[in-house]
């Protein structure tokens, strides 16, 4: 699908950096991905607690969430994969010219297109958060019992049983969220975020 060649961009009157500055921090996209169950919407959700408390404009988009509206035409085959997260990309990159924080909670399986949401926002505006956590832990969490229902082929094309999940290369936070606390996942975020003067 291309664009109309009848559409003309229309260049807003108060700026990013306008906006930043009234909120007294950065704007960036945090891409939490990981395998079901690794505790990316757990991890993300906790992470925005503790911004907001700091005073920091967020907002939080889940992938379950966003497949209840935005995104309710998608199902899971590979394209559908691929649209639903270029849907997401162009949303995220509409919350940092806003000035806002936007944390999104989704496996995005592809490396490919992780890249292109990367690709959308200038340097440094794309951080992404790797929820490491083993394939058994994983399973044995099972918060919504997708795993058991994969296993038993009554869900197709389920990310890493029947469909791959490609782990980042080189991301910019790596958590290991079969190893250590919530507690320790969230500091160890922050942390991170203010040493790239994203928040202070």
């Amino acid at each position: 699908m291309t664009a109309s060649k009848n559409i003309v961009w229309h260049d807003a009157s108060i700026t990013r950096k306008e906006r930043e500055e009234q909120n007294g921090h950065r704007s960036a996209i945090l891409w939490f991905t990981g395998l079901s169950g690794a505790g990316k919407s757990t991890l993300a959700n906790a992470v925005e607690d503790a911004l907001h408390n700091m005073g920091t404009r967020t907002y939080v988009l889940d992938g379950d969430n966003i497949r209840h509206g935005l995104c309710k035409d998608m199902g899971f085959s590979d394209a559908d994969r691929k649209e639903n997260i270029r849907r997401i990309g162009e949303v995220s990159k509409l919350f940092v010219d806003a000035g806002t924080v936007a944390l999104t909670a989704f496996i995005s399986p592809f490396r490919s297109d992780r890249d292109a949401v990367r690709d959308l926002v200038p340097e440094g505006d794309f951080i992404e958060i790797y929820c490491k956590c083993s394939l058994d832990v994983c399973e044995e969490r099972d918060p919504k019992g997708l795993y058991k229902k994969a296993r038993a082929g009554e869900i197709p094309e389920f990310t890493g049983i029947s469909s791959p999940y490609e782990e980042p290369l080189n991301p910019e936070i790596t958590v290991e969220t079969d190893k250590q606390s919530l507690g320790d996942s969230v500091a160890q975020v922050i942390d991170a975020l203010r040493a790239r003067n994203i928040v202070k």
